[in-house]
């Protein structure tokens, strides 16, 4: 199990805008410590020393609940002391009119994601997101959730790293960006594509690289990419400049029965452009019908498919990228295996 610092440790939570109850927050006998409170205040609350700072809803209420621990914490009043960094700063929240919490929803607010290894220099992908907010084609494309999340850990992990490193990336339903951001900036991918069907999702995306300081960059592009819509001779037919393809990632694309023969149809299409390509799928189980409907027309369709039996970290050992123990996440990944039959085969 990998050893993190209980105060960095909250920090990653804090900066992913995890629920403030949720929050793994020092034991009693170190968060009674000056420099553990000292820590905390600097790392998380210091405005001068965070540049993208969660939203000021969020932070009152973790200020809150910190305080509320601080004081139980207090073990000798004489001697035990909580902190006048903190304090103060909850007290300016608590002085100053916030948002109602059905405003804050439609507001964008950054969100900062750090890769599950102990090391303080971690990786980190941070995106401008607004959780409650739909694009006009009706897709929650501006929110990374949690089958993104888990399969950005297990790309950084020993036993995923290959599929990415120095590879030719694209993306399908990219959403906030956050795979094909992770995979250009840190992961040592040689080029990404990433994709999504909605034209605001993609000026979205696109901000979000530019946030990363990608921007401008061969290694990481943009389009907008509708499924089941040709695409020889399009922006993900490469052949002309002599190269090719090696992986897709996908993540929560499964969601909606009614999706699922064209997002066939486009995996058909890549497999005839690029034979060895390979795909990795990331699904959510939210309807078991709906992911059997998937798997099913995989098998019709000749694809080779693999269930990558990787089980998500007990709430106590996740060290970044934070997903719920309470959701079923699978991973498959997916070949061609033979001739390729009827692209909407349920």
């Amino acid at each position: 199990m990998d050893i993190i610092a209980p105060v960095e440790l909250l920090k990653r939570q804090y900066l992913q805008l995890i629920d403030p109850e949720e929050l793994a927050l020092p034991r009693k006998q170190l968060l009674r410590l000056p420099d553990t409170q000292a820590q905390i205040y600097n790392d998380m609350f210091d405005g001068s020393r965070t540049i993208y700072a969660p939203p000021e809803r969020y932070t009152f209420r973790v200020l809150k609940r910190l305080m509320k621990a601080l004081e139980d914490a207090i073990k000798d009043p004489e001697e035990d002391e909580i902190s006048d960094d903190i304090s103060g700063c909850l007290a300016q929240y608590m002085g100053q009119p916030l948002l109602s919490a059905s405003a804050a929803a439609q507001q964008k607010s950054y969100v900062t994601y750090t890769a599950p290894v102990p090391d303080p220099n971690a990786a980190q992908v941070t995106l401008l997101e607004a959780p409650s907010l739909l694009a006009s084609s009706g897709t929650s494309g501006f929110h990374t959730w949690e089958a993104a999340l888990f399969l950005g850990a297990y790309l950084s992990s020993p036993e995923g790293n290959h599929f990415v490193t120095g590879k030719n990336v694209v993306e399908l339903g990219a959403g906030t960006g956050f795979l094909s951001i992770f995979c250009a900036k840190h992961l040592g991918a040689q080029r990404v594509l990433a994709t999504d069907g909605s034209q605001e999702v993609v000026s979205d995306l696109k901000s979000n690289i530019n946030l990363n300081k990608l921007e401008g960059l061969e290694l990481i592009q943009t389009a907008i990419l509708q499924w089941g819509h040709t695409i020889i001779g399009g922006v993900l037919d490469c052949r002309e400049d002599k190269r090719s393809y090696d992986l897709v990632l996908g993540a929560d694309v499964t969601y909606d029965l009614k999706f699922i023969p064209s997002l066939i149809a486009t995996m058909r299409d890549l497999f005839e452009l690029y034979p060895n390509i390979k795909t990795l799928i990331s699904a959510t189980v939210r309807n078991e019908q709906t992911l059997n409907a998937f798997t099913a027309a995989c098998e019709k369709n000749g694809f080779m498919l693999e269930h990558l039996d990787i089980p998500i970290p007990e709430k106590e050992y996740q060290t970044g990228f934070f997903v719920p123990t309470t959701a079923t996440i699978k991973i498959f990944l997916i070949t061609k295996a033979g001739p390729m039959k009827d692209p909407f085969a349920l």
